[in-house]
């Protein structure tokens, strides 16, 4: 089969600006300013998005039909680019890694999108699973970047630890899938008999393999190490690590939904967990101080949103999860925008460290509101146009009872997502601080918040154009 290399375009562009911080890498152990010399890093993750923009039409296989390139993949792609761009912005200042091992951070963090994007393109399991360790073990040596802080070592630890469990799940069910069915193409699983009465080894063997996704997206039942590392790592890694690797686990997700139909039992047991999950994580989220921590458990919850359209198993559905997927990244990394701009010392911030934002920096506490409104789900925001379009699909799919759970765990992530803007707006700060903005922004940091920002209110008002896009990306995925 021919190898057309305009395909891999996007992939190509991600990879060079790994290649050159690895070059960099090597020249700054002779440099003190690793910061200038990684300054073009977010001028490349743009040059990387605009590849993946222009790569949204393009469509075939490759490698023997095990990596594939269609609307999903392309969708996806230009997603990872996108928050790429934005997390390349907030890494590259990170106060926490020392000069010499900011390169090498940068590079690890590059490597771990860089699978992610594989992940998008991979319809074979084995491929799939070789993309996601790509993109966990640089992650693995990131996370414990936090100068002269235990909790990162704690955190590090746990994230090998549960990663491990994890992998082991997914290649411990990529087994009995061979076993049962006799390939790992997803092609042609999706014409297979997935009922538990005809092929109870296959059926155990996915659900086995799909733990491993679960891992990734901090999904009940593997998501009890989401907290601790989102708390015990740096600010900015944090902002990575809860953002990224969940576009990936996304993207494989809804390929392998296909399997899948509403009434088999693999349906039931994935519908099941994301209500456990979206109510575990809220009432987690509850009684939380911590910014991080709390911004931990609601990813709990928010990967159980996420569920709702992949057990509805239709094409809106899964374009309602591949967009939300998109939504939730905004909304997410617009919130840890926020967190490491008010945490200057690298300290993770309570509630209280937003009390009277709006004085210090009314940029800062306008993200922060429009954040929040789009993670709880209001109009005219992102978030609320996300979850009409979750719950409209699993209402259509049959799954009523798991749109009331949806609704009513949406009214308990009110408090604690409205607490955010309370204290940036009405509490008083204990500090005396002089009139005026007090937050010192360049204009690159101004600018990505304000990109933010109005993406999540424009794609509250016009969703159209991009839900679109990812209802054919679904469409493609179940003809």
């Amino acid at each position: 089969m021919k190898f057309d290399i305009l395909l891999v375009l996007p992939e190509l562009a991600l990879l060079l600006v790994a290649a050159l911080l690895f070059v960099t890498t090597l020249m700054s152990r002779k440099s003190e300013d690793s910061l200038s010399c990684t300054a073009w890093l977010p001028v490349g993750a743009l040059a990387v998005l605009g590849v993946s923009l222009l790569s949204l039409g393009r469509d075939g296989t490759l490698f023997s039909g095990t990596y594939r390139v269609d609307m999903l993949s392309q969708f996806f792609k230009a997603a990872i680019a996108a928050g790429f761009v934005i997390t390349s912005m907030l890494v590259r200042r990170n106060g926490q890694v020392s000069d010499n091992d900011r390169p090498d951070y940068l590079m690890l963090l590059t490597i771990s999108a860089w699978g992610l994007m594989l992940m998008s393109s991979a319809v074979d399991l084995i491929t799939i699973y070789v993309a996601m360790e790509i993109s966990s073990y640089s992650l693995y040596a990131a996370i414990p970047l936090r100068a002269q802080d235990k909790r990162a070592a704690e955190a590090g630890i746990k994230y090998i630890m549960f990663g491990a469990l994890a992998t082991a799940l997914a290649l411990y069910g990529y087994s009995w899938i061979l076993a049962g069915q006799h390939t790992g193409m997803i092609a042609e699983l999706a014409g297979k008999d997935w009922t538990w009465a005809s092929s109870p080894l296959a059926c155990t063997g996915l659900l086995l393999f799909l733990c491993g996704l679960f891992f990734k997206l901090a999904l009940f039942p593997f998501h009890f190490w989401c907290p601790d590392v989102y708390q015990g790592t740096g600010n900015e890694t944090a902002a990575f690590a809860a953002t990224m690797p969940k576009l990936g686990a996304a993207a494989v997700l809804v390929r392998l939904a296909a399997l899948l139909t509403p009434d088999l039992e693999i349906t039931h047991v994935i519908a099941a967990f994301t209500a456990v999950s979206m109510t575990l994580g809220n009432l987690s989220a509850l009684t939380q101080t911590d910014l991080k921590r709390m911004l931990g458990y609601s990813s709990v919850a928010h990967a159980g949103y996420l569920g709702l359209g992949i057990v509805s198993g239709t094409t809106g559905g899964l374009g309602a999860a591949s967009f939300y997927a998109l939504v939730y990244l905004l909304m997410n990394l617009a919130c840890f925008w926020v967190v490491c701009q008010v945490a200057e010392d690298g300290e993770n911030p309570t509630y209280t460290s937003l009390n009277g934002l709006h004085k210090k920096s009314p940029l800062l506490a306008f993200v922060l509101a429009v954040a929040a409104f789009a993670l709880v789900g209001l109009p005219p925001t992102a978030g609320f146009m996300g979850k009409l379009f979750l719950l409209t699909s699993a209402w259509g799919a049959g799954y009523e009872w798991l749109v009331i759970v949806a609704v009513l765990n949406t009214a308990i992530a009110i408090y604690y997502y409205l607490s955010l803007v309370r204290h940036a707006y009405t509490e008083q700060s204990e500090q005396t601080e002089p009139a005026g903005e007090t937050f010192t922004l360049g204009m690159g940091p101004r600018l990505a918040g304000a990109v933010m920002a109005l993406s999540i209110l424009l794609l509250g008002v016009a969703a159209s154009p991009v839900y679109d896009l990812a209802v054919q990306a679904g469409t493609g995925l179940l003809r």
